[in-house]
């Protein structure tokens, strides 16, 4: 994304609003977000152990007992409980955290409208105005519930994969390094054109809603002066605009996600061939079990950069519409350049004279 696309300012502001109001909320939201990754990449090292250590082992047994995998899958289970807990939990507080948030910043926008002048409800439509309580706000929940724990998730999930796989094996790392380069370039070339339009479509709807508000609002004056076909003509040209640019948005959205998702397919059959030569040549002290636990961690790899690449797009979105949003809040209040004094006045012969005492006048 470009740096236009990225507004940290906007982005700062709403965590503001988050850490202002919501600080230690959101503190536990990243502490059960980081538990919840990390008991995904600890799940997939313990595959490993379960087929070296209790697995392989019952297969040359005459009668095997299974009393030590019955403890390694309850570990298991465990593990994944913690993981399902933590998911669960971090989603309801920052459902609080987004909603309480956007009543903030709905409060201070509509307090602020009071306060501008007559030239600015007159250079913008009512339906423009009426997108920032809509669908700019609608993009930062979008944003805020989701966003932030999702990318926050996917981050850590990828540093903490990465190293569970130098750790597993670093021939294998390799390979999956190497597609993953593959796999940024489609996202820098299909994602960033997605993102850019993804901008338009966001102000191709206000524009959208401010015409259609205007129309509905005028629709004597239309009878009227008979100025049907024209309105309709240009109604026809902002929707093909919004159009074409909602179609953009979403056709590199949609070819993105298919892309990324053949190529970790394209990874997983590789890891799965070359880890076979590897462990029958006896190289990299690669098992049965690590080839297993590998594979998982290299889905569990590379399927959050597939889901980063979404999240992009809502953050773009969410930028969009939080810029739109503070550049209302930032508008300069309308001044009161006059002035009015009241002086208490008594009558005298007639006229009335200023006095100092109070009369009720």
């Amino acid at each position: 994304m470009t740096k236009k696309k990225f507004d940290k300012a906007t982005l700062s502001r709403i965590f503001s609003y988050i850490f202002k109001y919501y600080k230690w909320q959101f503190i536990l939201v990243m502490i059960l977000v980081i538990l919840s990754s990390l008991t995904n990449v600890a799940s997939s090292l313990f595959i490993q152990s379960l087929i070296d250590d209790y697995i392989t082992p019952l297969l040359s047994q005459e009668n095997p007992v299974f009393t030590a995998l019955f403890k390694a899958l309850s570990i298991m289970a465990c593990i994944y409980l913690v993981g399902i807990l933590s998911t669960y939990f971090y989603n309801r507080i920052m459902s609080k955290i987004s909603q309480g948030t956007l009543k903030t910043i709905r409060d201070e926008m509509f307090e602020k409208m009071q306060k501008l002048p007559i030239r600015y409800f007159d250079t913008h439509t009512h339906g423009d105005i009426m997108s920032y309580y809509t669908n700019d706000t609608d993009t930062l929940r979008e944003l805020i519930s989701r966003g932030i724990p999702q990318m926050l998730s996917l981050v850590i999930t990828i540093v903490a994969t990465f190293i569970a796989m130098i750790y597993t094996s670093g021939y294998l790392t390799i390979l999956v390094v190497l597609i993953l380069i593959a796999m940024l370039q489609v996202t820098k070339d299909i994602g960033g054109k997605s993102s850019r339009f993804f901008v338009q479509q966001q102000q191709t709807i206000a524009k959208a809603n401010g015409y259609i508000e205007e129309m509905i609002n005028g629709q004597k004056v239309i009878k009227v002066f008979s100025h049907e076909e024209e309105a309709i003509e240009n109604f026809r040209k902002i929707n093909e605009e919004l159009c074409e640019d909602a179609t953009s948005a979403n056709k590199y959205s949609n070819i993105l996600m298919p892309a990324l998702a053949n190529l970790g397919n394209v990874q997983f059959v590789l890891i799965g061939v070359v880890g076979g030569i590897l462990a029958l040549n006896g190289i990299g002290g690669l098992t049965v079990g690590a080839i297993a636990a590998f594979l998982n961690l290299s889905k569990s790899f590379s399927m959050p950069i597939t889901q980063l690449s979404q999240q992009i797009n809502l953050v773009v979105m969410a930028m969009a519409g939080g810029k739109r949003i503070f550049e209302l809040m930032d508008e300069e209040p309308e001044k009161d350049e006059g002035y009015v004094t009241l002086v208490n006045v008594k009558k005298v012969d007639g006229q009335l004279k200023e006095t100092k005492n109070y009369t009720g006048t």
